[in-house]
């Protein structure tokens, strides 16, 4: 993650909302923004009225490892 990164429309983000940090793709359309889950379990987060969101940085990279 690089927090010296400017979060842009379809990026993929580290936020924390109302406390808790999440990973999500972030959408930016007609000066709104929302937070797309990539696994349909999970919900997609659109700010309501005094919800507090904050972008934390842009993922950059990600490591996988494999059982052996």
């Amino acid at each position: 993650m690089d927090r010296a990164v400017n979060p842009r429309h379809n990026h993929i983000v580290v936020a924390i909302v109302d406390g808790d940090f999440t990973v999500k793709r972030l959408y930016q359309r007609a000066g709104r923004i929302k937070l797309k889950a990539a696994n349909p379990t999970y919900r997609d987060i659109e700010p309501k009225d005094g919800q507090t969101i904050e972008v934390w940085g842009v993922v950059t990279s990600s490591i996988k490892q494999f059982p052996v």
